[in-house]
């Protein structure tokens, strides 16, 4: 049976497919070290499996609000009061989740197959609560999201969204990384294993009780019976303990087959409620900018940064020039498919951190995202099934790969305090705060801060007051590579040669090139002691 595999694995890698995706035997350029097909397959169902959940999720906020569903006048329409409102309602609710399950599959396979990227997508969590809360009316939301797609497609374009990232501080792209991995690990109910509910008090307690044992009128707040939810402790020794004993085993499939352990009829749902609703003059409304705005910076935060960190827990980010490889294709799939997600009437569609489930699986490609997207295809039509995969089926999934993401912090400066903080509060401000936009801002408000102020001292006094310990500091450099976007170079004709490759797959093609010489004079030599051998 392994023969069967290797035969499959090393018959895709010297394909099309296999050059394509740069899988490992392809024998092209860069191809990437580890990356077998069936590796990739697996990689991708286990990061779906850790997403299906935004199937159900986003669909149960954005429909809370009643989308386009109108109370009748005098009527009402709280609670289950009005059967009318609660109908269309829930023909809302049964229109997102097709609609998020379809720009889910969407956008996770252009990515695979455009950016080659094992980074899965979907409409985005934390913006989803923004829409119910604020801008539902669907038109306010729609319109945002798609102007936001043509400000997104010119940034990825001229290559801003790459520089920002590069130009970051080492310490706080490191935290960025460690302090996904904290998010991941402790994310609030009802998602997750919900050990962690909320308190009267202290506003973060023990959870694990029953509904019953809820306060009134507060989900997820235990009054008594902490810890005592069955469901919880199953996906804690199951999901968790055994996933772990199972890689510790180095048992392929391990998360995923976690996942599985502890978790009607084919239809397909017409989108009649929230699709293709757009109306241009919508735009000469004030509360459409503001916003586009919002979505705005609160995505080229936390989709640029989720994108550059998922590559590089991947291996996949280049040294030197700190981007990763078809950064600006990355980055215009997900302008695009922002605009998709709006035509559905879906919230804003951003990158997934649960990728990094797959990716600890061995995803190292775009074939990791396509099998995400086949598997979101299929939820479509089976969307009601596998929307009801439970949170804490893979609440111990994304605490195992939080631990996995958290080592970062080893490769942060702690012994410099300018560099210190400013990367503590990234790593703190993400998961408590449950955006990684919050995150990053104040990550860098406070480097500029604490470095700045410092900098300006020492300009002044001519380098005679200088911090303590300011030998340590990190320095802040500005990476190697132009600005300009690799497609404007080559249409400039200011492209070298190996300039696509990363540098260790420059190093790996000169010593092949190398060991081939070896073997060519080596040879032309053996005829040569032939003779002296028969003389």
């Amino acid at each position: 049976m392994v023969h069967i595999f290797e035969r499959i694995n090393d018959g895709v890698a010297r394909s099309f497919v296999g050059r394509w995706f740069k899988l490992e035997g392809s024998g092209v350029p860069g191809e990437r070290t580890g990356s077998r097909f069936l590796t990739e397959i697996r990689a991708g169902l286990t990061t779906w499996a850790s997403m299906a959940y935004i199937i159900s999720v986003n669909a149960s906020i954005l429909s809370d609000s009643g989308g386009p569903c109108v109370c009748p006048e005098g009527a009402d329409c709280t609670g289950t009061n009005n059967d009318v409102y609660m109908m269309c309602v829930n023909e809302v609710r049964q229109n997102l989740i097709t609609s998020t399950a379809a720009i889910s599959a969407l956008s996770s396979f252009f990515m695979g197959l455009l950016a080659n990227l094992p980074v899965g997508l979907a409409p985005g969590l934390g913006l989803n609560a923004y829409v119910s809360s604020y801008l539902w009316h669907m038109t306010t939301q729609r319109h945002s999201s798609y102007g936001e797609r043509w400000v997104f497609m010119f940034l990825s374009i001229i290559g801003l969204r790459q520089w920002l990232v590069r130009i970051m501080p080492q310490s706080l792209v490191l935290a960025v990384g460690a302090g996904i991995g904290l998010f991941i690990a402790y994310v609030p109910p009802p998602n997750g294993l919900g050990v962690l509910g909320g308190d009267k008090v202290n506003l973060i307690g023990l959870g694990g009780c029953l509904e019953e044992n809820f306060y009134d009128g507060l989900e997820n707040f235990c009054e008594r019976g902490v810890l005592r939810n069955p469901r919880m402790w199953i996906g804690i020794f199951l999901g968790g303990v055994l996933t772990v004993l199972m890689m510790m085993y180095r048992v392929r499939g391990a998360i995923l087959i976690g996942i599985f352990i502890v978790s009607k009829v084919v239809t397909f749902q017409k989108l009649d409620k929230v699709g293709n609703a757009l109306d241009y003059g919508s735009y000469r409304k004030g509360r459409v900018w503001y916003a586009l705005i919002t979505f705005l910076y609160v995505d080229i935060l936390d989709t640029t940064g989720t994108l550059y960190s998922m590559a590089k827990f991947a291996g996949l980010r280049n040294p030197v020039s700190l981007d990763f490889e078809n950064s600006s294709i990355a980055y215009c799939v997900d302008a695009f498919c922002i605009s998709m997600g709006a035509l559905m009437g879906t919230s804003p569609v951003t990158a997934y951190v649960e990728s990094a489930t797959g990716i600890s699986e061995g995803g190292k490609t775009g074939l990791t995202a396509m099998t995400t997207g086949f598997a979101f295809f299929i939820s479509v039509f089976f969307a009601p099934i596998f929307a009801s995969i439970p949170s804490w089926a893979t609440g111990g999934a994304l605490v195992i790969v939080g631990s996995l993401m958290i080592r970062n912090v080893l490769e942060i400066n702690w012994h410099y305090i300018g560099d210190a903080v400013p990367a503590f509060l990234t790593l703190v401000i993400i998961p408590l705060s449950y955006n990684i936009a919050y995150g990053v801002i104040a990550g860098v408000i406070s480097y500029v801060i604490l470095n700045g102020i410092p900098l300006a001292v020492r300009k002044m006094t001519n380098d005679r007051v200088l911090p303590a310990n300011y030998e340590l500091s990190e320095e802040w450099i500005i990476p190697e590579g132009s600005i300009i976007p690799y497609w404007i170079r080559k249409l400039m004709g200011r492209t070298s040669p190996n300039e696509g490759i990363m540098p260790d797959e420059k190093n790996q093609t000169n010593s092949q090139t190398a060991s081939d010489l070896d073997k060519t004079a080596s040879l032309e030599k053996e005829p040569a002691r032939v003779r002296e051998g028969s003389s």
